[in-house]
């Protein structure tokens, strides 16, 4: 089994890190556990150049970074603690986990923007192609109609429907995915520029849309409710604009690592395994509101308002539960008798660690922490989603493990966010920390044979991809030349 995360940004995008390079990503995705990522952006001009200088091809329709930037990324790890022996000697025992290695899908978010039905509407969508000769055709295409240099996530003036048949027209394996569909303004079923039913977008295309993303403010279980949905895979990607956030939604994979068998795992779901995703009220456009004002409404709340703001009386921005509330024709808690595999709601790591050491999660001790924990155990994905919590607790850290089962458990306290506001979620009640040493490192000094405990860890477990800077320090990749120059 392996992760993936199949919608990224580059620097070229807005709103992004400078850090937003391939070096980094392959980076963090090492840390995280994550095997196949996206480019993100390779229709702008300068980024489809980074990725032919610097990608090379791997397994069938993916990449890999060029050798020598591989080694540079290899070097950060091992200059933290990464032992190549050890790597080895894990993938060898169990070499269906595929943590260890960084790969790359071409892939781009494309933004319409277009009247349709006396309405504006604004779609984003996730398109996907096998190779360089079809982001070509495709770049070709897309150039006539809009200016694919203004930014790493094009805004074209192009019906959604006819962005599929250009998509299409690029190779029979290029595809498109509907991206974060409940989002209020940029989405296919979006309150406030979306439509009702995704056939309303994509027309007579639509049989050949097989997978949507759901999008930080939702999860599989809330798009069970509405049975057009049911022929549709579910997804989940992170959307990252910067590096480190890889990875805090992801699909996860049990086929050949290949463009080709990932795109037939998302089409017949064998293959497939769900997701690892944000509580859905963590996302940004969970609940209703105003955010200017500080108003926070439940879809009950907003009826009785009008919809309208009851502070300044503005029109408040519907959100992901309330639309899906409109749109459902399923009860709250229905699960399908063929339900899609399995999703987890996870926490992002430096989440739950700065809540424990009580700081914030950018701050240098959690991130030290964060390092810590990494090389003591493993990749984030494998903390969150599959470290066995007694181990932790061997390790030296039961806070830690405690905080990891009741996240699992779905023991968790939700503040969820709104009109743009992420929301927050907590795993211990205020001041259960107060008596545990919150604020000591996180994990205790333990003797040698207890700190080796590791090594007795089922092989599966073992994650070989993310080991963290021991020192917090700023990996450097500029400057480096191409081996064969």
């Amino acid at each position: 089994m392996f992760f993936a995360d199949l919608h990224i940004h580059s620097k070229f995008s807005r709103a992004t890190g400078k850090d937003a390079d391939l070096e980094h990503m392959a980076l963090w995705a090492r840390k995280k556990g994550v095997t196949v990522v996206g480019t993100g952006d390779f229709t702008h001009p300068q980024w489809m150049k980074e990725l032919r200088e610097k990608l090379v091809p791997a397994e069938p329709g993916l990449f890999r970074l060029r050798d020598d930037l591989e080694r540079d990324v290899q070097r950060q790890l091992n200059e933290s603690g990464f032992s190549d022996s050890a790597a080895i000697a894990q993938q060898a025992a169990r070499p269906e986990l595929l943590q260890g290695v960084s790969r790359f899908l071409l892939e781009v978010e494309i933004s319409t923007i277009y009247k349709k039905g006396d309405f504006t509407r604004k779609v984003h969508h996730c398109v996907y192609v096998p190779d360089f000769d079809a982001a070509d055709k495709l770049i070709a295409r897309l150039s006539r109609i809009g200016n694919l240099a203004s930014d790493g996530r094009p805004i074209l003036g192009l019906d959604s429907r006819h962005l599929l048949e250009i998509v299409l027209e690029s190779s029979p394996q290029s595809y498109l995915i509907p991206a974060h569909i409940w989002t209020p303004w940029f989405a296919v079923l979006g309150s406030k520029s979306g439509f009702d039913r995704v056939e309303d977008c994509y027309g007579d295309l639509t049989k050949h849309i097989f997978a949507l993303e759901t999008g930080l403010s939702s999860d599989p279980p809330m798009n069970w409710r509405l049975s057009q949905l049911d022929r549709f895979t579910l997804v989940s990607n992170s959307d990252a604009h910067s590096p480190p956030k890889i990875g805090r939604e992801a699909c996860a994979f049990a086929c050949d690592l290949s463009y080709f068998a990932m795109k037939q795992a998302l089409e017949t779901r064998d293959g497939y395994a769900g997701t690892v995703e944000f509580f859905p009220e963590e996302g940004k456009y969970h609940l209703d509101g105003h955010r200017a004002c500080g108003v926070r409404l439940t879809p009950p709340e907003t009826k009785e308002l009008g919809r309208l703001c009851p502070t300044c009386g503005k029109e408040l921005t519907i959100g992901v539960m309330h639309r899906i509330d409109e749109l459902a024709d399923r009860p709250e808690e229905f699960t399908p008798a063929d339900p899609q595999p399995a999703s987890r709601n996870l926490v992002p790591l430096p989440e739950v660690i700065g809540e424990i050491k009580g700081m914030g999660e950018s701050s240098k001790a959690v991130q030290a922490a964060y390092d810590q924990a990494l090389a003591k155990v493993g990749s984030e994905l494998f903390i969150l989603d599959q470290a066995p919590p007694e181990e932790l607790r061997r390790l030296g850290s039961p806070v830690l493990a405690d905080a990891i089962e009741r996240m699992r458990a779905g023991r968790v306290i939700r503040d969820a966010g709104y009109d743009g506001e992420y929301g927050v979620i907590r795993v211990f009640q205020p001041g259960e920390l107060a008596n545990r040493k919150a604020k000591s490192p996180l994990f205790t000094e333990v003797q040698n044979e207890q700190a080796n405990a590791v090594s007795r860890m089922p092989r599966a477990s073992i994650a070989t991809s993310s080991l963290p800077d021991k020192k917090l320090r700023r990996p450097t990749f500029a400057g480096r030349k191409k081996a064969h120059q």
